[in-house]
């Protein structure tokens, strides 16, 4: 996962790109005939200093590799922590600090 964090006039905006194929239950069962093979990004959470500041659920509907881009009210130094969690169960977590 790709993260950048910037701030200007107390506004945090936030440029993430999640690194992962999102492979769908149709091109699931195209390929291995087993819907149960499909793999796409279900969870992603932000947080900074405990506070969460994005928490959403996802579906298969999203492209190979997503951008998700939001904004919060943050400050200078602070720590931007974004986590994924896939429908296999893995997590990928990226820290990012809160640059000008």
């Amino acid at each position: 996962m790709k993260v950048k964090a910037k701030i200007k006039d107390g506004i945090v905006e936030v440029k993430a790109m999640a690194k992962h194929d999102m492979t769908t239950y149709n091109q699931a069962e195209k390929k291995t005939g087993n819907k149960d093979d499909a793999n796409f990004i279900t969870h992603i959470t932000g947080t900074v200093n405990g506070e969460t500041v994005i928490d959403m659920s996802t579906s298969q509907f999203l492209s190979k590799n997503p951008i998700f881009k939001f904004k919060f009210k943050g400050k200078e130094g602070d720590e931007l922590i974004m986590t994924w969690v896939d429908r296999k169960g893995n997590t990928v977590t990226e820290k990012a600090p809160i640059k000008p």
